[in-house]
């Protein structure tokens, strides 16, 4: 019976301590798994039981196997619905990876004419400018940049940014009718690729939406991820006559 059951608990045991370090950011995307000769020497069992360890592990798409290379931590990604409005920390958690998010500045000024033109407001007002980092597991996911027009959301004057992020803060609080998705592609400029912590030159991906209720402009915002992590999805279905 000890013959049958101790690679079965050994199995678990090798998955559970390689996903734990992979979730919490110990390993990072790119990091090499140790080589099967490593492991199994390490937890004295057979290269079959390591196998099976890692090609679960691939399976769940932790890992990637590269052959004669070994295998190493993949890269998070994840998939965003370009005709919805929903929270960064949904697009985090649909990757394995525990979410967080760092308010970098908050500034409260008088629009200025760029203001405006991304606003798409007639006069001068007061607006709110946030600029936040979202993060997956310990590597920036995403930059969020915002524009909140203070003289439709005159409460988010007191809202600090701190607990709650902006998006799920402006949900609940503000309804909105209308809303414009703008998508390009950039290279990073040397604040991107700060903010990212990716080379500078690399690919990014650049959602940009206002949201308007009843005619009024509620906020715009600039998401930019890393091209290679994340990708937009739309479902559609044929017009009708």
């Amino acid at each position: 019976m000890s013959t049958t059951a101790e690679p079965a608990s050994l199995h678990q045991r090798i998955l559970s301590d390689i996903s734990e370090k992979i979730l919490s950011g110990v390993w990072a995307p790119g990091h090499r798994i140790p080589f099967e000769h490593e492991l199994t020497a390490e937890y004295n069992c057979s290269r079959m039981t390591v196998n099976k360890a890692l090609s679960q592990l691939a399976k769940a798409g932790l890992i990637e196997r590269r052959r004669r290379s070994g295998s190493f931590v993949r890269q998070p990604h994840s998939q965003a619905a370009i005709l919805e409005i929903h929270d960064i920390r949904t697009e985090v958690e649909v990757t394995g990876l525990p979410y967080h998010f760092e308010r970098v500045s908050r500034l409260k000024r008088r629009s200025s004419t760029e203001d405006r033109e991304l606003l798409g407001l007639d006069a001068a007002g007061p607006v709110l400018a946030v600029e936040c980092r979202h993060f997956a597991g310990k590597r920036p996911f995403c930059q969020e940049r915002r524009l909140i027009n203070l003289s439709a959301v005159p409460e988010a004057e007191d809202e600090e940014f701190l607990e709650i992020s902006p998006n799920p803060w402006l949900v609940g609080h503000v309804p909105w009718n209308a809303a414009e998705h703008r998508i390009r592609a950039m290279a990073a400029d040397a604040a991107i690729a700060s903010a990212l912590d990716i080379a500078a030159g690399s690919p990014c991906l650049v959602v940009e939406r206002r949201t308007w209720n009843a005619e009024r402009p509620v906020t715009q915002v600039r998401f930019v991820y890393a091209a290679e992590s994340h990708e937009l999805v739309a479902r559609f279905a044929p017009s009708q006559g």
